[in-house]
């Protein structure tokens, strides 16, 4: 971590001491900003500019010459592995991602191959490291990856869902394909996750965006136990550092104990639970990341200013805080606006981290 001129994000994934809160958020390399608008245009496509490693590092970093962020993440998409698996990846404009294949039998998916990050997905690891060797140790660099079970709903429902029906017929219909497929996606992640450590990230994250869509138990058999078995099998020390891993499940507020049971570092918090609420429940075992609405980034500054402070009083004093949206930053929000929380974070931040 020494090596870092400005190492607070990994400091509070440890629970060490920080001089403020470190704060970056979800998607903040994206269309808010008209540089990045740019950079897309120029690349054509969205997969396009991720397969670029020139391109997806200038959009990384774009965001870090605006706003004093304590960290960078890998400009990439989740839907990388099942791309690199053959299901056909196009973007409908307007719609989002989908696939030409979906998945819809137990032959298929028994069928899938077995992924080699360094070669399918070599694009994304020359992300990865151009972008660390262009940071040139100012932040962190965050990888990711999605969940096997958000992965899966977007591969058997061919796209994005409202009812996920495809996969939960599937779930309560055919339990053993999907869980074949969660296990087969368990695996890709691990070696995903690990290939971008080895390539540079100093820290990984896991969304989970659908997770809150399933019951209580049907989380712990088709999500959680996914997840945890993930966390088990990454890098937890490279290189002699220790690589934090943060686990976000959307709507996962009534299930962090357990996501807190599966060893992971942090957990990503929402908006729709109470940070005071989460820091009882949690806050002695795992940092928690959050958790703002983004929507209110459409507010005044004075507002926006106003529930930074209120989320840092939630939090209150002690360690184990990393400030973010509760999910990406939305597309039409002014990037003056995005500054305003940054800066908000580090001023307001301070006296919760002065002891004595």
């Amino acid at each position: 971590m020494s090596s870092l001129k400005n190492d607070r994000y990994l400091r509070a994934l440890s629970k060490q001491p920080v001089d403020v809160t470190p704060v970056w958020m979800m998607r903040q390399a994206g269309r808010y900003l008209p540089e990045y608008r740019e950079v897309r245009g120029q690349a054509g496509d969205f997969m396009s500019l991720c397969r670029n490693a020139e391109l997806a590092c200038e959009v990384t970093l774009q965001p870090l010459r605006r706003f004093d962020l304590d960290a960078a993440i890998l400009f990439s998409d989740i839907l990388t592995i099942p791309d690199a698996m053959g299901l056909g990846l196009y973007f409908e404009k307007g719609e989002g991602p989908k696939f030409e294949r979906p998945l819809t039998s137990m032959a298929e998916i028994e069928a899938l191959p077995k992924v080699d990050p360094n070669q399918e997905l070599q694009y994304v690891m020359n992300a990865v490291s151009t972008i660390r060797k262009n940071l040139k140790g100012e932040v962190p660099l965050i990888g990711f990856s999605g969940s096997p079970w958000t992965l899966a709903t977007y591969m058997i429902e061919g796209g994005s869902s409202k009812a996920f029906t495809k996969i939960k017929k599937m779930a309560f219909a055919e339990p053993k394909a999907l869980h074949l497929l969660l296990d087969k996606l368990a695996d890709a992640v691990i070696d995903y996750l690990n290939a971008q450590i080895e390539a540079g990230a100093q820290s990984v994250m896991v969304f989970d965006t659908w997770g809150g869509v399933l019951s209580p138990r049907d989380y712990k058999d088709f999500s959680l136990q996914y997840m945890h078995k993930i966390v088990q099998g990454l890098h937890r020390e490279y290189e002699g550092l220790r690589i934090p891993v943060t686990l976000f499940t959307k709507n996962g507020g009534q299930w962090l104990e357990s996501i807190a049971a599966t060893g992971c570092d942090g957990i990503g918090l929402d908006w729709t639970t109470n940070i005071a609420d989460a820091k009882a429940r949690v806050g002695h075992l795992v940092t928690l990341q959050g958790n703002m609405d983004p929507s209110m980034l459409y507010a005044t500054p004075t507002r926006i200013e106003h529930e930074v402070k209120t989320i840092l009083a939630g939090f209150g004093e002690g360690e184990g805080h990393v400030f973010n949206l509760g999910h990406g930053i939305h597309p039409d929000v002014p990037p003056e606006n995005a500054k305003t929380f940054v800066d908000a974070v580090h001023k307001f931040s301070r006296p919760y981290h002065q002891k004595g």
